[in-house]
């Protein structure tokens, strides 16, 4: 039996993960990373599952890692990370006779003179929305990114526009996405950019909240595009692997953690499936779902009853399924426009997102899907040789419906959607690899039935709901025990802001005053579950 003893153990070595490690070593902690798999990355990994075309198992474009402040502050670049770009962030067909489609300009003026063209009026409306983000961007990210309970982004929001405009902002970022395009513009296309970025999340198109959703990733993208690591997802990783090395820190690789002992409501020591037993003197971070953490980690006499029975309720996002392709040319777009962007939302405008939403909240496999095709040699020259295409596209499955027949008709459908939009596009395929909602878990036991996002993004399981209710946050019921993977705030997506959340959180507990706090936030989050 292996037994170590470290200042603070990490499960997982995600991105959130490496984050966390990274930053408690700089504080001098000596921190021990055990991950699963044998490799590291989580769902920001890279491979070559065709010869010499190298694909992204998981997440690609990383528009809020390029605007994330903690990768700012581990000067990643530093460690191997470099950003290549399409010319266009993304684009967005009508329909498949579309031979026009809207896309995203380089600049905040290129995307305004587009749509003037489209619908006079709504390249002023596309101003006026730049201008207003560029107005509030830093306090708003902060607000988006920051810690929870927000405090300096909303103030800064507020003098940025002062109160009666704030407040109408503030509604603004509550509304539908479809109710929000319907009030900023008058045609279809500029509508659609918003409607597309919106329908990342699994938020319907028609519920509260999509509109934040789309209005942050479509502005993050006029200012710093759909970006991708030169080279791989994976070189993210990477660098993220070297960073928290430089200061200090260990990183274990397949070293699978099966429980977490509690001594006197703390967390004491990690155990592995191979025996390991690892004494964390300070902190255990726990970089995975969190279902996982209170279900499986955990002794159950160390889970209140409540948070147990909140858990019941716990909502995963919906299944995904994605194809991977080896294209021997570029794809055959019959819009021009999108064969110079990275992002392609394909299949469904308006309308069409309301009935393909409906159709997954009804436990229906969409006849019609919504798919996001990526064109990662177009983003990316590295990715494939010269002529051909590295890309890929997928969709998603209704909550429950995650089995192998289900996705590979979804699979032939994302394929057909592919083909409406570029006749012609089969003909291209060299290889075709298909990763289920099972392949998805079974690389990265995070990525739950095939949910990407560690937990619906959905407004009743957010801010102080995430994961549930009295146990937002990366702070747990367990003494010295925090949540830091995408279950906590601020959620899913390639950002580490959720590890930076759980590290700043140990060092401010191991001061007196944060000590204090503690406690009484203890007994602030035992009242609210009970």
């Amino acid at each position: 039996m292996t037994v170590d003893t470290v200042d603070a153990v990490v499960i997982g070595a995600g991105s959130n993960g490496l984050t966390s490690a990274a930053l408690l070593a700089d504080a001098g902690m000596d921190v021990l990373v055990l991950e699963a798999q044998p490799a590291p990355g989580g769902a920001v990994r890279t491979e070559e599952l065709f010869p010499r075309f190298k694909a992204d198992l998981f997440s690609a474009f990383h528009p809020l890692a390029a605007v994330s402040p903690v990768f700012a502050e581990l000067d990643l670049a530093a460690h191997g990370l470099a950003w290549s770009r399409p010319a266009s962030a993304f684009g967005h067909p009508a329909g498949p006779d579309d031979e026009d489609a809207v896309t995203l300009g380089a600049t905040a003026e290129d995307t305004a003179e587009d749509l003037e063209r489209r619908f006079p009026g709504d390249g002023a409306a596309w101003m006026r929305l730049h201008d207003q983000w560029s107005a509030v961007r830093e306090p708003f990210l902060r607000t988006v990114l920051g810690p929870f309970p927000p405090v300096t982004g909303p103030v800064g929001v507020l003098r940025a526009l002062g109160t009666s405009e704030g407040l109408r902002f503030a509604r603004m970022c509550l509304l539908p996405a479809r109710r929000l395009v319907e009030e900023l513009f008058g045609g279809d296309d500029a509508g659609l950019l918003l409607l597309g970025s919106a329908a990342h999340a699994d938020i319907p198109v028609d519920a509260a909240g999509s509109g934040l959703m789309g209005y942050l990733l479509t502005m993050v993208a006029q200012d710093v595009g759909f970006p991708v690591p030169t080279g791989g997802a994976g070189v993210l990783t990477d660098a993220l692997v070297r960073r928290a090395q430089a200061a200090g820190a260990q990183v274990r690789c397949g070293q699978e953690v099966t429980g977490i002992e509690v001594r006197s409501g703390r967390a004491a020591w990690v155990v592995t499936a191979g025996g390991g037993r690892v004494e964390a003197r300070c902190a255990v971070l726990a970089d995975v779902s969190a279902p996982a953490l209170y279900g499986r980690l955990l002794p159950a006499d160390a889970v209140p009853a409540r948070t147990r029975d909140d858990l019941s309720r716990f909502e995963w996002d919906t299944p995904l399924v994605k194809v991977n392709y080896a294209l021997a040319e570029p794809v055959p777009w019959r819009s021009s426009s999108l064969r110079r962007v990275g992002t392609v939302h394909l299949g469904a405008d308006a309308d069409g997102l309301v009935r393909w939403g409906a159709d997954l909240e009804t436990g229906t496999v969409p006849r019609n899907p919504f798919v996001l095709v990526g064109q990662m040699t177009t983003a990316d020259p590295t990715r494939s040789p010269a002529g051909t295409e590295s890309a890929w596209a997928y969709s998603h499955l209704p909550r429950g419906i995650a089995d192998e027949a289900a996705a590979d008709v979804l699979a032939d459908r994302i394929d057909d959607t592919l083909e409406a939009h570029a006749p012609g596009f089969r003909g291209t395929v060299r290889h075709r690899c298909v990763q289920r909602p099972a392949d998805l878990e079974a690389a990265d036991a995070n990525l739950v039935g095939g949910a990407v996002n560690g937990g619906t993004v959905q407004l009743h399981q957010q801010l102080l709901f995430r994961p549930v209710p009295g146990a937002s946050g990366p702070r747990t019921p367990v003494e010295r025990l925090y949540l830091a993977g995408a279950a906590a705030h601020p959620g899913g997506g390639v950002h580490g802001m959720c590890g930076a959340h759980a590290a700043a959180a140990v060092l401010a507990d191991r001061t007196t005053l944060g000590r204090l706090r503690r406690r009484a936030g203890g007994v602030l989050e035992r009242r609210l579950r009970d």
